[in-house]
C-alpha cells in the first residue's frame, strides 16, 4: 500500500494491524461506547474547528498515524517547504506560495534573495491599481470609467479567484465605481461570447492571467476580447492595450510581446504553482471585488494557518490531522471517493477549487524516485453546496453501494453584516435551517439506523447502514480571514499526504501531453494532413465527420 521501505516499517505494520482490529467497528457503537468522543477527537485553531469524531477511528488510530508521519519524515519535509527547499524536484523548484502571505516587515530570504520585498512590491502595485479602478479613476480608451472587469484565465488562474470572489460577497468594501467582476475560462469561447454581449466596450477592463503566458485557452480568449474592442471602438490597437488590458504572469517578455504595456504588468514567480497562486497578483480580481484591506485579511488568515502548520505538534496540527485522516481512509479503509459539502451558498465554487487542488496535486502514480506506486493515492474529489447536493447525490451516500468520505463545511454565524439588517430575522432563520441540515446529514451518515427511532420496524429500502465517515469544519464566520485559513488548511493537507505517498504535489505532467496532441489535431483540422499520420481509427472517424459538409 505504501512505498516499499515504509511497508517494512514498524509504524506501517502497527497501523495495518490496528486497521484490522477496527474493521468491524461501526460509528454508532463507537459513539455509544465513548460519551467523550467529541472532546477527544476535535481540534480548534483560530476561527476553525475540526471535528473528526465521525471518522471511523479512535485516539489510538491517531497515534498510529502520527507514528507513520514521523517515519516518513513529515516534520523535516515541513521544514524543507518553509525554508525554500527543492520540494518540487521534477522542475527543480521550491514551492513558496506561503511566502505570498508573509506580513510586511517580516524577513523572508532564500539565499541572498529578499522574497518578501518582491512580494510586497507587487502587492503595492496591486493596491495602486485596485484603488484607481474602484474609485472610477481608471479610464477606457474613450474616457469612460471602468465598470466591468473580465478575468481571462484557466485552472489556477480562474478557479481560485472565482471561488474567493464568490465566497466573500458579503465582505466587500464599499466601491464607488459599482464594479462588476466576471470570469471567462473555456477555450470554446462560450463564456466570453455570452459576457461580451452584455458589456459596454468603453468601460470594460480585461485581466489576462497566465503563469506561462502561453496557455492556448487563455490566449485565444484574450485575442477574441481584443478583436471585440477593435470592432466596437475602432481605436488603435496600442491605445486599447494600454487602457483595457492588464497582465499577470511569470513571463514578462511574453506579456510585452503580446502587447501589454509594462505599466499594466504584474509579476508571478516560478516558485508559485498555478493552483497555489490566488494569494499573488493572480488574485487581482479578488482584490477588485472585495477591496485591498479585505484581500490583506485573506492573506493574514492564510499566514496564521501557515504558522500553525509550521510550528504546532502533530497531535494539535489541523492540516496534519486532516491529511493523515485521508491516508487512513484511502490506504487502510480502502475508500477512494471524497465529497466536499459546504452548507453556505457563498462557497458554491469551493468543491471545484478543491478538485483541482487535490487531484492535480496528488493524482499521481509515480513517486519522486520515478517508481510506479503500488497503492492508492488521491481519491476522486467532488461536491456541491450541501442543500443542493441533498437533492442530487445524497441518495448514494446514504443507501448506495459505495463508501464515500465527506467534509462538511459551515459557518456557525451568518447574516451579521449591515446590508442584511432589513431581513435579518428571516435570513438568520434560513441559516439555522442550513446548520440543522448539515448536522443532521453528517449524523445520519455516521450512525445510520442508530439515529432513527424505531428503525428496526422500517422496510429495508428505508433503512440506513451509516458508518460513512465524515469530518466537519466549523468556521466562526465566513470572513476573509477565516477563508484564508480554510484554503491554506487544505493546501497543507495536500502536502502532508504527498509526503506520506512519496509523490510530488507541485508538478502536473499528466496534463501536458494531451495539450501537445491537441495542437497537432488542430493543425489537422485546419488543413495540415501530415500532423495525424499515426492517429487511431476513432480519432480519424470523428475528424472525418467533423470535417464533412453535412
Amino acid at each position: 500500500m505504501m512505498r516499499a521501505a515504509l511497508l517494512e516499517s514498524e509504524a506501517w505494520r502497527g497501523l495495518e494491524r490496528h486497521g484490522k482490529d477496527m474493521a468491524g467497528q461501526h460509528l454508532a457503537q463507537l459513539f455509544a461506547d465513548d460519551p467523550n468522543r467529541f472532546a477527544e477527537l476535535h481540534r480548534r485553531h483560530g476561527p476553525l474547528l475540526l471535528d473528526f469524531s465521525k471518522q471511523r477511528l479512535t485516539g489510538e488510530t491517531v497515534g498510529h498515524l502520527i507514528a507513520l508521519a514521523d517515519g516518513c519524515g513529515l516534520r523535516e519535509r515541513i521544514d524543507a517547504l518553509f525554508s525554500g527547499g527543492q520540494v518540487n524536484p521534477s522542475e527543480g523548484r521550491a514551492a513558496m506560495h506561503w511566502a505570498l502571505r508573509v506580513p510586511a516587515g517580516q524577513p523572508c530570504h532564500i539565499g541572498a534573495t529578499d522574497i518578501a520585498a518582491a512580494v510586497h512590491s507587487q502587492l503595492q502595485r496591486m493596491e495602486d491599481i485596485v484603488a484607481q479602478v474602484r474609485a472610477g479613476q481608471w479610464r477606457g480608451a474613450t474616457g469612460e470609467a471602468i465598470t466591468d472587469v473580465v478575468n481571462i484565465g484557466v485552472g489556477g488562474s480562474d478557479l481560485g479567484p472565482l471561488m474567493v470572489s464568490e465566497a466573500l460577497t458579503d465582505s466587500r468594501e464599499p466601491c464607488p465605481a459599482q464594479l462588476r467582476i466576471h470570469f471567462a475560462s473555456t477555450m470554446d469561447g462560450s463564456q466570453l461570447s455570452q459576457l461580451l454581449g452584455g458589456l459596454n466596450p468603453h468601460a470594460t477592463l480585461f485581466i489576462i492571467s497566465s503563469k506561462s503566458f502561453s496557455t492556448i485557452d487563455t490566449l485565444s480568449n484574450a485575442e477574441t476580447a481584443l478583436h471585440w474592442l477593435e470592432r466596437e471602438l475602432g481605436a488603435e490597437r496600442a491605445g486599447l492595450l494600454a487602457c483595457h488590458f492588464l497582465g499577470v504572469s511569470a513571463a514578462t517578455q511574453k506579456m510585452s510581446d503580446w502587447g501589454i504595456v509594462a505599466a499594466n504588468q504584474m509579476q508571478l514567480w516560478d516558485w508559485v504553482g498555478g493552483r497555489y497562486s490566488l494569494w499573488s497578483a493572480i488574485g487581482l480580481p479578488i482584490a477588485l471585488a472585495i477591496g485591498m484591506p479585505a484581500f490583506r485579511q485573506l492573506l493574514a488568515g492564510a499566514h496564521a494557518m501557515d504558522e500553525h502548520f509550521r510550528t504546532a505538534s502533530a497531535e494539535e496540527n489541523l492540516p496534519t490531522l486532516l491529511g493523515l485522516i485521508g491516508i487512513w481512509n484511502t490506504n487502510v479503509l480502502g475508500i477512494n471517493a471524497h465529497a466536499v459539502l459546504p452548507y453556505d451558498g457563498r462557497l458554491k465554487e469551493l468543491p471545484n477549487y478543491l478538485e483541482q487542488l487535490e487531484m492535480e496535486s496528488n493524482g499521481k502514480s509515480v513517486d519522486m524516485a520515478g517508481n510506479t506506486v503500488g497503492y492508492a493515492t488521491c481519491p476522486i474529489v467532488w461536491g456541491n453546496v450541501g442543500p443542493n447536493a441533498q437533492h442530487a447525490f445524497y441518495q448514494l451516500l446514504h443507501q448506495g453501494t459505495e463508501a464515500v468520505t465527506c467534509d462538511f463545511i459551515v459557518p456557525a454565524k451568518r447574516y451579521l453584516e449591515a446590508q442584511h439588517t432589513d431581513n435579518a430575522a428571516e435570513l438568520a432563520a434560513q441559516h439555522e435551517l442550513a446548520l440543522a441540515n448539515c448536522l443532521a446529514q453528517s449524523r445520519l451518515l455516521a450512525l445510520g439506523d442508530g439515529a432513527v427511532p424505531g428503525a428496526e420496524q422500517l422496510p429495508m429500502n428505508q433503512r440506513y447502514r451509516g458508518n460513512q465517515p465524515s469530518s466537519t469544519l466549523l468556521l466562526d464566520e465566513l470572513t476573509p480571514f477565516s477563508l484564508g485559513a480554510l484554503i491554506a488548511l487544505y493546501e497543507h493537507k495536500v502536502y502532508v499526504q504527498s509526503v506520506i505517498w512519496g509523490i510530488n504535489p507541485f508538478d502536473q505532467w499528466g496534463v501536458e501531453m494531451g495539450k501537445r496532441i491537441a495542437m497537432d489535431t488542430l493543425a489537422f483540422i485546419r488543413g495540415d494532413s501530415e500532423k495525424l499520420e499515426n492517429a487511431d481509427s476513432s480519432t480519424r472517424g470523428l475528424l472525418s465527420r467533423i470535417l464533412s459538409d453535412v
